[in-house]
């Protein structure tokens, strides 16, 4: 699709969030599996909803604009969940492999609030104040998404990692877990 208006680039990016949104759709449950911590895991499955809740308002975006939400792929989503899955095969200790899962979600969170930034302002711009305050929603939500993260990450898992630093252990391979959760290692 050319890019010759600002138009262009708003529906452009749109189907970029569009299709990236998609993609989050299918990883977040695989991160709520491996997620150990049942407020990690919950914070997963409560943000799919909220995820397919965005879906929502982008389709009625495109209704609007009389325009196929398909034909893109947002390769930027999917480097940022192949990192996340790269995680989920890693072998280690459960709060860590926590973390981690945090550090990939919030750059997912960040990478979503940039794109939804921009295609609020472009809405803005080209005067769709209908399609600006639904974005902006998505935005909102994208916000408190990191937040709470963030908030999970300082008050309990990153500090669960913290914890778990510098004690003998054997790490736990993800064979012997089953491909699954990693169960809690006895620490001396």
């Amino acid at each position: 699709m050319p890019l010759d208006s600002l138009h262009d680039l708003y529906v452009n990016e749109l189907k970029d969030l569009y299709n990236a949104e998609n993609q989050l759709i299918k990883a977040l449950p695989r991160m709520a599996k491996a997620a150990t911590a049942p407020e990690l895991c919950a914070a997963f499955t409560e943000h799919l909803e909220v995820t397919r809740g965005q879906v929502e308002r982008l389709d009625r975006i495109f209704n609007g604009l009389g325009v196929s939400p398909k034909g893109k792929k947002c390769k930027a989503m999917e480097g940022l969940i192949e990192e996340g899955k790269e995680v989920t095969d890693e072998d280690g200790e459960d709060e860590v492999i926590d973390a981690a899962l945090i550090a990939a979600a919030q750059r997912v969170e960040h990478y979503e609030m940039a794109g939804y930034g921009c295609v609020r302002t472009f809405a803005n711009l080209l005067g769709y104040a209908d399609a600006a305050a639904l974005l902006q929603k998505t935005l909102d939500e994208e916000g408190e998404a990191d937040k709470k993260l963030t908030e999970l990450a300082e008050s309990v898992i990153n500090v669960e990692a913290e914890q778990s630093d510098g004690e003998e252990h054997e790490p736990v391979s993800k064979a012997a877990r089953g491909g699954r959760s990693r169960p809690k290692v006895t620490r001396k």
